[in-house]
């Protein structure tokens, strides 16, 4: 009986990690906005890290996180690290390359509470009398990545809200 039972076990067990290394091997997750504004005015939120606490969706999760910031203050070249409790992790992100008032592409690597590097775009567009902002965030699923978006609904739904919360920050933020 506990034989079958164990059995039954490793089969499920060995079901579910079949089934979790077929799901996707990369993600991408996208939301916009558009923000009354010129490209140029809305395009410093992102291009400088020191103005991201104004709309970030998790710049208030934790009090007590340590930020740090190198390299030239914004555009190529700019870090900005982090470490802090259970709701932020520990990462940074460096700008790779920064186009005025059109695009900054950023390296995201968390270190905490998983190991991961994601690529993320910031993309400024006309749009009419204000600009479109597009936040596009993708990268590779490795095993537990994959579980857990299995049982999470997938990073579009795991992260994509927090997008549309820090886009509507964003908005607040460059048209006060």
């Amino acid at each position: 009986m506990v034989k079958k039972v164990i059995l039954g076990l490793v089969v499920v067990v060995a079901a579910l990690a079949v089934f979790v290394s077929f799901q996707p091997s990369s993600y991408r997750v996208i939301r916009s906005v558009t923000i009354a504004g010129a490209p140029a005015d809305v395009f410093t939120q992102v291009n400088d890290f020191h103005n991201w606490n104004a709309w970030s969706p998790w710049a208030k999760l934790d009090p007590a996180v340590k930020e740090t910031h190198e390299g030239p203050p914004s555009g190529t070249g700019a870090i900005f690290r982090w470490a802090g409790d259970k709701k932020v992790g520990e990462g940074n992100m460096t700008i790779l390359e920064s186009q005025p008032a059109s695009r900054v592409r950023i390296r995201l690597e968390f270190i905490k509470p998983f190991a991961s590097v994601a690529d993320t775009v910031f993309d400024f567009a006309p749009d009419g009398a204000g600009t479109k902002v597009t936040w596009t965030m993708s990268g590779e699923s490795n095993f537990l990545s994959k579980a857990f978006c299995l049982f999470m609904g997938g990073m579009d739904k795991a992260i994509g809200p927090d997008f549309e919360k820090g886009l509507a920050q964003m908005k607040a933020a460059a048209e006060r």
